[in-house]
């Protein structure tokens, strides 16, 4: 292998504080991996006694996670309660996660900068999908989350952490956009006067779960859920084309079963990307629809309650509207929260979510039926 260049070529000194063995030397190799919006990813690859072998190594954003031993302890609860439902199983390694603790056995270690780095078992013969191509892999992928739900509806006491403080506060995510235009910190509410309407023709839609989980009221339970369930948080097994595990565990946290289910509608239902710039391809297919619904409710419908499944039939219009709030208010604060890759790229995000709202709110009645069949 080559010797690592540039940006990735301090990676060894960071993969030798972990606890896998090895002489890595000249045989290091990295390469970024992945296109996550929030942390920096990459492949490692290296010869611990002669043998090849890989590993995924994550420096953790602390602008987004600014209490990274809590992140942490979230995840390797997590992780360590999906381990032991798979107790037995010859693919355990293959449908969890598995992190790989510091030589001094922590999960996270700091480099000479400060920085905050763990480590990832590598799952081999695996893929993921930016998007979905079939309504059999959007079955799959939404069959993984809600086997993730269901699996996590029994971790124990204590409840876990909110990592990220209201983060399907759908009406705070509004607040925050009022500020933003109020602020236009960057000098860009001029150049999205029709997002910002588009938005405030529909602020009541923040509301619709509004008083649910913690706070009573609306009959919808607290979860453990995902709250990224996006198909590329989904590994696929090579051979057979099986969703087989689910990664990014970040915002694993407690929630609303909806919230998952509605991120799933949003980038399964739709063939375009999140940053689709041609809004005419932006629009719900009701098969791929069908296909979420039908998987997810495969797994997760033996425990959720007749007023959750009742809550999927909107969560999809609620967590796309959410996010492009989200979008919509980085674009106005300077993109300060969300990685970009060419100007004005979280208004095209934030146009093509719209682009779905207005799409899932043209095909309502069909959904409506769809979740009632899928029941």
């Amino acid at each position: 292998m080559n010797s690592p260049r540039g940006p990735e070529a301090g990676v060894g000194a960071v993969v030798r504080a972990f606890a896998i063995g090895g002489d890595f030397g000249e045989a290091l190799c990295a390469e970024p991996y992945g296109n996550g919006h929030i942390h920096d990813t990459y492949r490692v690859f290296f010869a611990p006694a002669g043998s090849p072998a890989r590993l995924i190594l994550q420096r953790i954003n602390t602008q987004v996670f600014r209490n990274p031993d809590v992140l942490m302890e979230n995840v390797a609860r997590v992780t360590a309660h999906l381990a032991a439902q798979l107790a037995g199983s010859p693919e355990r390694d293959r449908r969890a996660l598995t992190l790989i603790p510091t030589r001094t056995g922590g999960a996270l270690h700091t480099d000479a900068e400060g920085n905050l780095w763990r480590a990832w078992r590598f799952i081999d013969a695996a893929f993921s999908r930016d998007q979905i191509e079939s309504p059999g892999q959007a079955f799959e992928a939404a069959r993984a989350f809600g086997l993730f739900q269901q699996q996590l509806a029994t971790l124990p006491a204590p409840r876990l952490h909110d990592t990220i403080p209201d983060f399907h506060s759908t009406p705070k995510r509004y607040a925050a956009l009022e500020e933003a235009i109020a602020r236009d910190a960057a000098g860009r509410v001029r150049t999205a006067q029709t997002e910002i309407a588009f938005a405030r023709a529909r602020q009541s839609i923040s509301g619709v779960f509004l008083g649910a989980g913690p706070h009573a009221g609306s009959g919808l339970p607290e979860r453990v859920t995902h709250n990224d369930t996006k198909c590329n948080n989904v590994l696929f097994d090579e051979r057979s084309g099986e969703a087989i595990c689910v990664i990014d565990l970040d915002t694993v946290m407690p929630g609303l079963a909806a919230y998952d289910f509605g991120d799933m509608v949003r980038t399964m239902t739709c063939p375009a990307a999140e940053d689709e710039t041609d809004l005419a391809r932006v629009r719900v297919h009701l098969p791929l629809f069908e296909a979420v619904a039908r998987g997810y409710l495969s797994a997760a419908g033996s425990f959720l309650t007749p007023a959750e499944k009742d809550s999927l039939a909107i969560a999809g219009k609620l967590i796309t509207f959410e996010l492009a709030l989200r979008f919509l208010t980085d674009y106005l604060n300077g993109d300060t929260y969300f990685k970009v890759h060419r100007p004005a790229h979280n208004l095209d995000r934030c146009r093509a979510q719209f682009a779905l709202v207005a799409s899932l709110e043209e095909q309502q009645a069909p959904i409506d039926q769809v979740i009632r069949s899928a029941r």
